[in-house]
């Protein structure tokens, strides 16, 4: 079972078991956002739980929180880091540690416990815990080491680079018994970590890509069992990732930055059972090798092993490394090294092959199922010297054979050869592909369906949502967005993961990491990604267009690094976490002043680049419109883009308390808003610029338009996309961030229900109609040219999964109660859909709406965490035909009616379930 369902079910179990005995239990104790980590650099950390009980209407009234050194003296009820004392307060979302601060290196255990509005006290929790990681530069004894050279073989100038693994190894002698051991270690690009011939930990591409010049990821272990009295060897293979480039010139590629050959630092530190210390850093005493198996690697192009050039027992004690060269002590590669806040990559899940065919002699291709993204671990028997070649594809040709010419220049190979030594398992380390079919060629014999499995590698991060409906193009559409999504992270979310590109492209997130939210718990993801933003930012303010800033590209678009706000926004939103917005504020502002002085002229925003990117165009093969009554201009974007930013650092300012920028904002918003519909506005025809739906949702959506022409430009909307677009998209990237909400907070919800159930051209619907497992690039992906037609993205989601939750699921965060504290639930009844169940995984406790429409009645099953409240708005004519628990509503004291609005009864509720049934 994977892991992470394990722990759902767990916690699925724990619910029940909480409802069976009536008890109030604490659960999901988190610091910083994570369970029990290593490691952390966050002196006064936030810390979190969850409150579980089967009572309604249970709120949290006070806290406790106990932090000790040990265990043991945790357990015994005694807090030398702190003990808060009883807190009057209902927050158990990111409260801040506010005791003895603690040191480099050391272990914090806490409990908790709470006082609710039962009048009752709950039991201490379990206890949980975090460790520091080296908060000082004088803490790290260690020293970056490597070979800042090619080895024979290499070739680091080609178009095509070449660069072997790099092997590093040491032997040491731990004299005394071990109590405590705890690695620290970095290697850029990608690193393995071994420990007396055992790997540490199941992170895989480790670490987390950054802006290196500017800042480094280490990763904390503890190694302890991995380590003995005696004898010891620690080794390291290094790979190249993101840090050596995979380009040279001629490549026809943007330049890719290239920072150095790869390199590494370790440090072990080592407490004795006597209380004693010790350290094994990296240092000129190791010695290095390219001559292992591992050969060249990179993410475009594969890797090579060759099984026959394997060192046995070269991470174990007393191998003979004569041949070995010693290290070169090498430059650090940024300004910064730092611990990793949010979760490494993990294989998370393995894929079965469905079938295999041999289409040509000697050459099979494995059709996998669907597209993910990972590699396949190769099981094979046979000679010595034998080579298996691996490529990767999403598509086959008419004739079975792979579609490669999406991919462009990346060559998708990986190469195996065999040791000869019996059955041979094998996967990659420092590579992934995005990929259905495999094509196998060189296999001694003829393979079964046994001999690949895929491996489906993205971020360590739960899933929190559920969704499903009675309507299956809509679950299909679901279920190929979750594939995309998960697809899509890789220590940063990537445009695509399969051709020469795989950047982290602003623009593609902006809104779709706001429905991602929803289906994983990415928060941390998405909090180091605006950092890497911060950290590609230019010194005059500029941000990029991808981030971390490998293709060094800036655009000075508006619409592209808007994703540095909004994503900011959804952290608050979403997670309740203001951290992001008070790290990056004094960066946001800079950007919005730079591109306010160099671009706006009689205030409109006069830059923008891309426009309504991947707009569907008017022929099939074009991959972008060449139609001006389709594109909406750059300054309309531009301007209204730049507008609902101010808006968003109007409201930044407020939260951080720079009062003084409220006023200078909000003032600068009118001037804006006054100059947008001075020259927008046609106010003959009531629409905006040339009246393409993306124009007059932006309008619409960021308030721009006067109140009393805003059903009169939403018409055009209705009309265009109906008419003109014969019920069908009618907007690119940009305009569908807005699209489907647009659409329903004016009343036609049946339109958006049209866009999401259709499966003829352009619509989600039909890509999977043609056979998509996840989401195209361009709406025509499977006729456009090949040069931009990515099996796997995320960008034409727009807001269809924030729609799919919101709406039709009616799990929604009240803006004003971030972080689900109070949850809008207003679910949208359209067409012939039947049935929803929706659930999300607050931080507050599990969230589920599970509607169904039986004949004239709507019975409605409402799940709302501990310590939150809900505005419900139930579907309904009159309030006194709605019951809940088989009797009226208006019975239950806990409910408390607010009022009829457009077609709805709304209640604030409290925490609790309830079964809600209204018959029309």
């Amino acid at each position: 079972m994977p892991e992470k369902l394990l722990i759902v079910l767990l916690l699925f179990i724990t619910v029940a078991c909480t409802a069976q005995t009536g008890q109030t239990t604490l659960d999901r104790l988190r610091c910083e956002y994570r369970e029990n980590p290593l490691g952390i650099d966050a002196t006064a950390p936030r810390l979190s739980w969850e409150i579980t009980s089967n009572k309604r209407n249970l709120m949290q009234q006070a806290y406790q929180i106990m932090v000790a050194s040990s265990l043991a003296d945790l357990k015994a009820g005694k807090a030398d880091l702190w003990n808060s004392g009883k807190i009057s307060s209902d927050q158990s979302l990111g409260v801040v540690y506010a005791g003895k601060p603690p040191g480099t290196g050391d272990a914090c255990f806490w409990k908790v416990k709470v006082w609710t509005s039962d009048g009752k006290e709950s039991a201490w929790s379990t206890p949980a815990s975090w460790s520091m990681g080296l908060l000082r530069p004088s803490d790290w004894q260690a020293v970056w080491i490597g070979m800042d050279s090619a080895f024979a073989g290499d070739r680091p100038t080609d178009t095509f680079t070449r660069l072997s693994a790099r092997y590093l190894r040491k032997d040491f002698r731990l004299p005394k018994k071990v109590k405590k051991a705890t690695a620290y270690i970095s290697g850029v690009g990608l690193y393995e970590l071994y420990l007396n011939g055992t790997k540490t930990g199941k992170d895989v591409l480790a670490p987390g890509p950054t802006e290196y010049n500017k800042r480094t990821f280490y990763n904390t272990y503890d190694v302890t069992s991995q380590l003995q009295q005696g004898d010891n060897a620690i080794g390291a293979i290094l790979g190249n990732g993101r840090y050596f480039s995979m380009r040279g010139n001629g490549s026809g590629l943007p330049p890719i930055t290239n920072f150095g050959y790869p390199k590494m630092i370790c440090q072990v530190n080592v407490i004795y059972e006597d209380g004693s210390t010790e350290k094994i850093v990296t240092d000129n005493s190791w010695k290095v090798t390219a001559a292992g198996p591992v050969g060249t690697n990179n993410e475009y192009d594969g890797e090579e092993y060759d099984a026959t050039k394997e060192m046995p027992g070269w991470s174990k004690p007393g191998f003979n490394a004569a041949s070995w060269l010693p290290v070169q002590l090498v430059s650090r590669p940024g300004e910064l090294l730092v611990a990793q806040m949010n979760n490494n990559i993990r294989v998370m899940d393995t894929v079965r092959a469905l079938h295999v065919k041999e289409v040509k002699p000697g050459v099979f291709i494995y059709d996998m199922g669907q597209n993910f993204v990972g590699w396949v671990r190769l099981k094979v028997k046979g000679p010595r010297g034998t080579q298996v070649v691996l490529r990767f594809a999403e598509r086959l040709k008419d004739d079975g054979t792979l579609y490669m010419a999406n991919l462009r220049s990346a060559k998708v190979t990986d190469k195996y050869t065999l040791n000869g030594k019996g059955t041979e398992d094998w996967e990659p380390r420092f590579t992934y592909h995005g990929f259905r079919y495999v094509e196998v060629t060189g296999y001694p014999g003829k393979p079964d369906l046994g001999a690949v499995e895929g491996r489906v590698v993205y971020d360590d991060m739960a899933t929190t949502g559920h969704f499903e409906t009675s309507n299956d193009v809509i679950n299909q559409i679901y279920k190929n967005a979750y594939r995309g999504i998960r697809g899509n992270y890789r220590g940063m979310p990537t445009d695509c993961p399969q051709r020469d590109e795989r950047m982290g492209w602003l623009g593609d997130r902006a809104v779709g990491a706001r429905g991602e939210s929803f289906i994983f718990g990415n928060h941390l993801l998405y909090a180091k990604w605006l950092q890497d933003i911060e950290d590609a930012q230019t010194p005059e303010g500029s941000v990029p267009d991808v981030a971390p800033s490998y293709w060094r590209m800036y655009s000075d678009n508006m619409t592209w690094p808007a994703a540095y706000l909004i994503i900011a926004n959804l952290m608050y939103e979403q997670y309740g976490d203001d951290q992001p917005i008070r790290r990056h504020y004094a960066s946001m502002k800079k950007w919005m002043a730079y591109m306010k002085d160099k671009y706006m002229k009689d205030d409109i925003l006069t830059k923008d680049t891309y426009g309504d990117w991947c707009m569907p165009p008017e022929s099939p093969e074009l991959i972008h419109s060449k139609d001006p009554a389709r594109k909406t201009a750059g300054d309309f974007l531009g301007t209204s883009f730049y507008y609902h930013l101010l808006t968003l650092m109007e409201s930044f300012a407020s939260i951080t308390g720079n009062t003084a920028d409220v006023t200078t904002f909000k003032n600068l918003e009118e001037k804006v808003k006054t100059a947008f519909n001075k020259k927008f506005l046609n106010e003959e025809g009531g629409y905006y610029a040339n009246n393409t739906p993306t124009a007059n949702i932006f309008s619409l959506a960021y308030q721009l338009a006067p109140e009393d022409r805003r059903k009169q430009v939403f018409q055009h909307i209705a009309d265009k996309t109906l008419n003109d677009y014969k019920g069908h998209i009618s907007t690119g990237l940009v305009g569908a961030e807005w699209l489907m909400r647009t659409l329903t907070s004016y009343g036609r919800g049946d339109i958006a229900y049209k866009l999401a159930t259709n499966t003829t051209y352009p619509s989600w619907g039909y890509m999977a109609k043609e056979g998509a497992t996840t989401i195209w690039e361009l709406w025509n992906g499977n006729t456009a040219d090949p040069a931009m037609n990515s099996g796997n993205h995320v960008m034409l989601l727009g807001d269809l999964v924030v729609w799919y939750y919101q709406n039709l699921g009616a799990i929604q965060p009240n803006p004003a109660a971030p972080g689900f504290k109070n949850i809008i639930m207003k679910p949208l009844v359209v067409g012939d859909l039947k049935k929803v169940d929706a659930s999300y995984h607050s931080g507050y406790g599990l969230i589920r709406s599970n509607w169904e429409k039986i004949d004239q009645s709507f019975k409605w099953r409402v799940s709302i965490p501990v310590n939150t409240r809900a505005t419900v708005y139930v579907p309904s004519k009159e309030a006194k035909n709605i019951k809940e628990g088989g009797k009226p509503i208006g019975d239950n004291k806990d409910v408390k009616f607010l009022r009829m609005e457009d077609g709805y009864a709304v209640y604030e509720i409290p925490s609790g379930n309830y079964d809600i049934q209204d018959d029309f």
